[in-house]
């Protein structure tokens, strides 16, 4: 395999970047002109002497902005463990260079909007998940790895990553057109990574869990929901945990995603908005799309909604399931579980009810595992598709649940488990797992939902004594993930930002109104009339204007909530479809 470069110094020239590789041998460096913004493999001695150098760990790629383009490095990383002899990193600080030596040539207005814009990109990368390995694809399942050719463990870890997860895919695109630069190009994945040594019964193992999270269809809680029209879903999450002891490795793979037909849920006044099903669309063709690629990628899939079965989640579940009949595919199976019904006054004992109806179907799909001389010996043949609303806090809870019954089964064959033995029974074990499926939930609620997971109490400790749901809400930055992965492009000659996009004369004028008829019918109530019906008459007709100004408010409360600015590419596409909305 073509291994990626480790980088040592970045050499900052007016004139170009230089990027020096550490590698014992290495002379090839990387020359990136800042004026005409031509990238090019130069090698050491045509470094400057008078060039700045500083440390980088990585390019994380290039983007354009309205003052020019900008180059990403990463600046700081920590290591998280090794992955068969593979150092795995976290990306923990960057830094965004401008190639432009000025921008005295940009008016206010664009300062104005090229600010805003370079702290959209430096919000998306405080939000704590990028990983990265300069050796080993960390986009890839173990199974999936295993089923390739030669030819595709020749390539570069750029060019055979997996898409969906490669978040600087769009940052990486001109070297991705370069072969030659390749070597020189990190895919970052976003999620979850945990490594850990543990022993049971004296044996030591690594327990490895990953989270993998799409970047397709990637957006914030409320604004992105369903699917897009290639069958993408919302908040997407492939989850791997694997064991490797002696040699031999084990690999259990689910999935998570919103529920896949084309609904919304669009952020009002009102604290939890009910969902809407479109009713202008061809569901079915999305819905297949979705499956279809699952399909491919996963085999089997066992289809688990865990959202309510009544009140504003029920139509969601009717849906769903009608669809999954109406495809009348034999991969498919669905089974509902109303978790908040089935689990209030925190039954959680009865999640085992759920387990054992799915114990036939996780024995069917089986898991991978491959023994120490590379030879696999079993395959998994599905995947189990969990979702809840956000596919966050519900749908960890399953997962944690169907991955420990699957564990229990891999350490068992590895003889790691004595027979009769229980991971529950493990001490040691069972708090270093559920705290890491914890952890695993609050990455995942954070990167979607700006808070920490909900029932990571359960996950930890076996109960949930709060509900926290106050907590969530979704962040403020809805259009910084769509400038980062390339969904809308900053066009510098084009003075109509839509950051200047001025709303209508009703955003202040009405609750203006509002407040200042609720302020005559106190005022009338305090400061009695000549009569008791000429006092009535004030307050019931400023009582009347700042209910009916209230009642217009409520009615239009998605034009009153802070919306994506960004909702469409110069194209007229949309990665969000924000016409369904």
């Amino acid at each position: 395999m073509q291994l990626t470069l480790r980088y040592k110094d970045l050499h900052i020239t007016p004139e170009k970047f230089y990027v020096e590789a550490c590698d014992v041998g290495a002379n090839d460096v990387l020359a990136i002109d800042r004026v005409s913004t031509e990238v090019t493999l130069t090698v050491k001695k045509d470094i400057p002497p008078s060039a700045v150098t500083r440390q980088i760990y990585g390019i994380l790629g290039t983007i354009r902005l309205v003052a020019g383009t900008y180059l990403i490095v990463i600046t700081k990383k920590r290591k998280v463990g090794e992955f068969f002899n593979h150092v795995v990193w976290k990306a923990t600080d960057f830094d965004i260079l401008s190639y432009k030596k000025t921008i005295l040539h940009l008016t206010d207005i664009q300062l104005q909007d090229n600010k805003i814009f370079l702290a959209m990109i430096s919000h998306v990368l405080s939000v704590d998940g990028f990983y990265f390995s300069t050796t080993y694809d960390l986009t890839h399942t173990l199974q999936r790895l295993a089923n390739t050719s030669p030819e595709f463990q020749e390539m570069s870890l750029l060019e055979r990553a997996d898409p969906r997860f490669v978040w600087n895919g769009h940052l990486l695109r001109e070297f991705a057109s370069q072969p030659e630069l390749h070597r020189f190009a990190i895919p970052v994945m976003h999620g979850f990574i945990v490594m850990h040594s543990c022993s049971i019964n004296g044996k030591y193992f690594d327990w490895i869990l990953i989270s993998r999270r799409s970047c397709f269809r990637a957006g914030v809680r409320y604004y992105v929901r369903g699917i897009d029209s290639e069958g993408h879903a919302a908040n997407f999450v492939e989850t791997e945990q694997i064991v490797h002891y002696n040699g031999s490795k084990a690999s259990f793979v689910q999935t998570r995603g919103s529920i896949p037909f084309f609904w919304s849920q669009r952020p009002n006044l009102k604290y939890k908005p009910k969902p809407q099903i479109s009713k202008t669309v061809n569901h079915m063709d999305g819905f297949q799309r979705h499956f279809d690629s699952q399909i491919i990628s996963y085999g089997k899939q066992m289809i688990v909604n865990l959202v309510n079965q009544k009140g504003s989640e029920k139509p969601l579940e009717q849906t769903f399931a009608q669809m999954v009949k109406s495809l009348g595919n034999g991969m498919l199976r669905y089974i509902a579980f109303d978790f908040h019904k089935e689990c209030s006054h925190m039954r959680w004992d009865r999640l085992q009810i759920l387990l054992d109806r799915l114990a036939e179907q996780q024995d069917e799909f089986g898991y991978f595992l491959v023994d120490s001389d590379g030879k696999v010996v079993t395959q998994q043949e599905g995947t189990f598709r969990s979702n809840c609303m956000d596919c966050l806090d519900r749908t960890n809870v399953i997962q944690s649940l169907l991955a420990r019954r699957s564990l229990q089964a891999q350490l068992q064959r590895l003889g790691v488990l004595h027979v009769g033995q229980r991971l529950e029974e493990q001490a040691e074990f069972e708090k270093l797992y559920k705290n890491a499926w914890a952890d695993n939930a609050n990455a995942c609620a954070k990167q979607y939902a700006g808070t920490g997971a909900l029932k990571t109490d359960f996950t930890r400790r076996g109960y949930n004594p709060i509900d926290k749901f106050l907590e969530k809400y979704p962040i403020k930055e809805f259009d910084a993930i769509d400038l980062f992965l390339g969904n809308y492009a900053v066009d510098e000659v084009d003075s109509l930002s839509p950051l200047h996009v001025q709303k209508d004369w009703k955003f202040l004028a009405l609750p203006i109104i509002m407040v200042v008829a609720f302020s005559m019918c106190i005022i009338c109530l305090l400061m009695a009339g000549d009569t008791w019906t000429e006092t009535l008459a004030y307050v019931m007709f400023w009582g009347s204007a700042s209910f009916g100004t209230l009642a217009i408010i409520l009615y239009n409360g998605k034009d009153f909530v802070d919306a994506p600015r960004l909702q469409l590419g110069r194209d007229g596409s949309s990665s969000h479809t924000w016409s369904l909305y």
